[in-house]
């Protein structure tokens, strides 16, 4: 006789607590080294600020145990530890400028952000219990998409910093990105669509070179999205937000089709356009000159769009050297936008090339969970926005990471969770939250089958047979009811 074992599937929650508090360690940690490097005693809010980030991380544990119990268990620690990180560098920054005398109150408003971003997930899991509802509104989130990247060019809305016009103010106090939250809309859009539309796209089209090309007609939509592009990039001169957008896009189409043309489509328009940018736009054209001329003493010197940033960000790594000058113990101040764009910069100084490499892989932790939740979707459009959303993180800190190294032209993008910015940092919660939405979906057992109705023979008996046993000549049994 079969023994059926009804095992109850693992959810990952006690092992997310345990990860939860080696990152509430790694994160105090760093706040008390900074804090004894650079006066010698732990700094004053360090217990209140601990507690209220212990809270926050235990609130959304608890949140993921209720309403997705079946979520991926690291990506929640992961990111709460490059946020943690990220805060740590901000309160060092801040302490230098307060001793050179200048304004240094960023990491209040970070930890504010941060509650905000958390309380975005949250809300997120709290009312999205089916991430397939979203591709309903696959044409909405086009609209909106589309509008959000156009907000900072309406007048008195849209303003311009360090030459992009990429901002927009709502009141006095408060700016924000709309860019940041365009990427996750389109990323809906995107995948809603190419789930629709990827037969079409994946038909076979004229052969040159041995590689298998698509049908002139369906260059459509890839032309779409490179126009688009462009025309970011030409109007509000935000190269960062541009590549992204036009990468999300044929990342996503290439798995929806798992055609490499589109690919070599992608990067032959691609590098078309920023040659034609680079010549025809100078903002684009001195982002080339500096990545290509940085220690040249007249792009140096050049003020505005100077190299000035990129050689103070790659000295300061090179003082880190492989283990870093320590929490606290370098002077990565002299980096102009330390604590946003060049916060990779700061901590390759005071964490070295091993702390370095220790974040980007978080990063990559983070995104290859993002990938096996697009894996384990059972429908096409929770793969495809896993895979774009899992996407968008890991492009953002190559591009981020490349334009601090001089490895590609800098961009403007931030670098997710650990950059001074709300808008980023609130988007990039949402993304976390939608990905465990749909890890959560990926993971979950399926419901077991329903139980086979009894057998008609078996329930009224059979003279003659065993109860439940089978007839032997394979033809059908005949059931006689007596008046």
């Amino acid at each position: 006789m079969a023994i059926v074992s009804h095992e109850r599937a693992r959810t990952g929650r006690a092992s997310e607590l345990v990860l939860l508090a080696l990152s509430l360690v790694l994160t105090l940690s760093a706040f008390a080294q900074i804090g004894l490097a650079t006066s010698g005693k732990l700094p004053a809010a360090l217990w209140t600020q601990g507690g209220a980030f212990a809270l926050l991380a235990l609130v959304a544990h608890l949140l993921v145990r209720w309403r997705a119990p079946y979520a991926d268990p690291v990506m929640l620690p992961v990111v709460l530890t490059l946020n943690g990180i990220g805060l740590a560098m901000i309160y060092r920054i801040d302490v230098a400028y307060e001793a050179a005398g200048r304004s240094g109150d960023n990491v209040d408003r970070q930890v504010v952000w941060t509650v905000v971003g958390i309380a975005a997930a949250v809300a997120v899991l709290w009312f999205l219990r089916d991430h397939r509802v979203l591709r309903r509104y696959t044409y909405t989130a086009m609209v909106l998409g589309l509008l959000l990247l156009m907000l900072p060019l309406v007048p008195g809305l849209g303003v311009s910093i360090n030459g992009a016009r990429i901002w927009i103010h709502l009141g006095s106090l408060l700016s924000f990105q709309p860019a940041e939250l365009a990427k996750i809309v389109l990323a809906v859009f995107f995948a809603g669509y190419l789930v629709s539309s990827r037969d079409n796209l994946a038909l076979a089209g004229p052969k040159v070179l041995g590689l298998q090309l698509p049908r002139p007609r369906d260059l459509g939509p890839i032309l779409l999205a490179w126009a688009v592009s462009l025309a970011v990039l030409v109007f509000e001169r935000d190269l960062g937000t541009s590549l992204l957008f036009f990468g999300l896009f044929v990342a996503m189409l290439y798995v929806a089709t798992e055609r490499l043309s589109w690919v070599l489509i992608g990067l032959v328009l691609f590098a078309g356009g920023a040659l034609a940018a680079a010549a025809l736009f100078p903002h684009v054209g001195a982002r080339f000159d500096v990545w290509l001329h940085a220690l040249d003493p007249a792009v140096y010197n050049r003020d505005p769009g100077g190299s000035g940033q990129v050689v103070q960000g790659l000295f300061g790594m090179a003082s880190g050297g492989l283990m870093g000058t320590g929490w606290g113990a370098g002077e990565p101040q002299l980096v102009p936008y330390a604590n946003s764009d060049f916060i990779i910069a700061s901590l390759g100084e005071e964490l070295g090339l091993t702390g370095l490499i220790a974040i980007l892989a978080l990063y990559l932790v983070l995104a290859e969970r993002g990938m096996r939740a697009a894996i384990g979707a059972r429908d096409g459009f929770g793969k495809l926005l896993a895979s774009g959303l899992a996407f968008v993180i890991a492009f953002q800190c190559f591009v981020v990471v490349g334009g601090v190294t001089r490895l590609i032209p800098l961009t403007g993008l931030t670098m997710p969770f650990l950059a001074l910015g709300g808008s980023s940092l609130v988007s990039n919660w949402i993304i976390v939250a939608l990905l465990m939405r749909i890890s959560d979906a990926a993971r979950r057992p399926a419901p077991p089958a329903p139980e086979p109705a009894p057998h008609p023979v078996r329930a009224a008996g059979h003279p003659g047979r065993p109860e439940g046993a089978e007839p032997t000549d394979g033809q059908p049994t005949e059931v006689v009811t007596l008046q």
